[in-house]
């Protein structure tokens, strides 16, 4: 009788276990069977937040929206016809084609730095009068410009003076006396002084130690230098008179265009001032170096002014025109752009979009150029490219790029 009872209990206890380990197995198997759920909960406002059942977001409270996974990769994303639509997307064939290039940049008007001329003291002196004391006052020329006191020019006169008594004596005197005029005159001339103004010295009864200069050219005084009691050496500047005829226009083109830019580039300009006006210019100067902090590099252009109706800082605008173009092109805001990427939704197979980093180049007419090499195969989204960034977004909790910056 006892064998019969321990062998029930054996038998018991084995048929225990076998259900022990089946029930085991089928919460093994459950728990498998949950990570292959095909729906999961999130915030419309908070995208990083996933669950595996409804309720409410635990950062806005708001409630949870459920969303279908699906079996595309980690950079791709499955959208409906509906959603295609509602979004805007549309998609065109990746293809090469020719884009006449126009780039517009802003320019500001500045003086022609090679039109500016500075009047310099010929010879030590002071200065003993300034006839212009105001910048952008406009100086004709053989205007007065400022008297100097100079003893070497003085001397100089007082040579030639004598020089000049002399040439009535008989002899040697009146031929010494001519060589020393000549070279007298020679002197004065190169102190900057005038022939009428040497001329006036046979006729003086005394010799002055002043002397007034006059302006050699015309032009707007841009800068002066010297103050009246001055004393100036020879060669120190005086005043800057610019000619206003022809003017400046420096723009700030950017370091990835630049390669595009050269010297003799035909563009057309025109004002914020006068918006009827335009004119042709060409690219007469292309800085070397690089603005490191801004990296900018600085183009010039000459412009010219005839009826002085530009000034000095007026805003211009500058168009670039280059040859046409072979190259991939799409519209502007196709492109993603962040601070260290740009990337573009290629079309990979009917509602699979696929995000690609791209290499980009210049920018023109609402297009840009796009660099890298693409499959000419797939298409490449034009419209709707932030439609579909924000979707993924919302439904990964990611950026696409994640993980991928250059």
């Amino acid at each position: 009788m006892k064998k019969m009872i321990n062998r029930s209990i054996t038998v018991l206890l084995v048929f225990m276990m076998v259900i022990a380990c089946t029930t085991k197995n089928k919460e093994d198997h459950s728990g498998h069977d949950m990570g292959k759920e095909t729906t999961f909960y999130t915030c419309s406002m908070d995208p990083q937040i996933k669950e595996d059942k409804p309720g409410k977001c635990p950062i806005c409270h708001m409630p949870l929206t459920p969303i279908k996974n699906n079996d595309t990769k980690a950079n791709e994303i499955s959208l409906s016809k509906q959603q295609m639509q509602l979004g805007n997307i549309t998609t065109q064939t990746i293809a090469a084609t020719q884009n006449s290039l126009e780039q517009s940049y802003t320019g500001v008007l500045t003086m022609n730095q090679e039109k500016i001329n500075t009047i310099s003291a010929r010879a030590m002196g002071r200065i003993e009068k300034l006839y212009f004391k105001t910048i952008g006052v406009y100086v004709r020329k053989n205007d007065a410009l400022y008297s100097l006191y100079s003893e070497d020019i003085a001397i100089a006169k007082q040579d030639y003076f004598t020089a000049y008594k002399q040439l009535s004596m008989p002899g040697d005197f009146g031929k010494n006396a001519q060589n020393m005029l000549n070279a007298a005159k020679q002197k004065l001339l190169f102190f900057g002084l005038s022939n009428a103004q040497i001329e006036n010295i046979r006729n003086s009864k005394v010799i002055s130690p002043y002397t007034t200069f006059y302006s050699t050219t015309s032009g707007y005084i841009s800068e002066i230098i010297a103050t009246e009691g001055t004393y100036m050496m020879e060669g120190s500047p005086i005043i800057k008179l610019a000619d206003l005829s022809n003017l400046w226009l420096e723009a700030q083109v950017n370091v990835n265009y630049s390669k595009n830019v050269s010297l003799g580039q035909n563009a057309k300009v025109s004002f914020t001032d006068f918006p009827d006006k335009t004119m042709n210019a060409k690219v007469s100067f292309i800085n070397p170096e690089i603005n490191p902090d801004t990296r900018l590099l600085l183009i010039r252009l000459q412009v010219p002014n005839k009826n002085l109706e530009l000034k000095p800082g007026m805003q211009a605008m500058v168009k670039l025109n280059q040859s046409i173009k072979k190259g991939i092109f799409i519209p502007v805001d196709a492109v993603i752009r962040e601070e260290n990427a740009s990337y573009i939704w290629i079309e990979k197979s009917p509602g699979i979009f696929e995000n690609l980093m791209v290499e980009t180049g210049i920018e023109s007419n609402g297009l840009i150029e796009i660099k890298s090499e693409l499959d000419s195969s797939k298409k490449v989204v034009i419209t709707g490219a932030y439609a579909i960034n924000s979707e993924y977004i919302f439904r990964k909790g990611t950026d696409p790029m994640e993980g991928m910056k250059m």
